[in-house]
């Protein structure tokens, strides 16, 4: 049995997802697709300047994924630019955050995605071990990235 993908850590969103060669038609043009995290990894490379190590620390995976990550965008970035390809920017498997949870009745804890957080605290979610619903976050919200996007910024009895 594979391995699951792990998510990758972003901290921007694109406001553009579309980028169209000046001269061409929309309906006419091939198109590269950009994940999410490739284009965090080349604004963490390639505009913030950071060394890899940092950027991969960043993005909570490991060196040589990031590596194969960066290497991916750059590739399509350069076909998109040689010819004159658009390049659309969507998908991939990426989070916002990645909070630390805690299974109120068994004590497991275990990290979970922002994605999930909502279906935590709507109680459509258990816990792996024992299918417990009451499940709380474990950071109380006090690291920086956590702060900016968890589900319980500003949230003072949890769920």
């Amino acid at each position: 049995m594979a391995r699951p993908v792990k998510w990758r850590k972003i901290e921007n969103i694109p406001a553009v997802q579309f980028f169209v060669p000046a001269e061409a038609e929309m309906d006419a043009v091939p198109e590269n697709i950009l994940k999410i995290e490739e284009i965090e990894a080349i604004r963490l490379k390639d505009l913030e300047g950071l060394e890899q190590e940092e950027c991969a620390e960043k993005m909570e995976v490991s060196r040589p994924t990031f590596q194969r990550i960066l290497i991916s965008a750059r590739q399509k970035i350069a076909d998109s630019l040689i010819n004159g390809k658009a390049i659309h920017i969507e998908g991939g498997n990426f989070t916002r955050n990645i909070c630390p949870v805690k299974c109120l009745d068994c004590g497991r804890e275990w990290l979970e995605s922002f994605e999930n957080m909502k279906k935590i605290k709507s109680g459509d979610y258990a816990c792996p071990a024992c299918g417990s619903k009451r499940i709380v976050c474990c950071q109380r919200c006090k690291g920086k990235f956590c702060r900016r996007n968890c589900w319980r910024y500003g949230c003072k009895n949890g769920i």
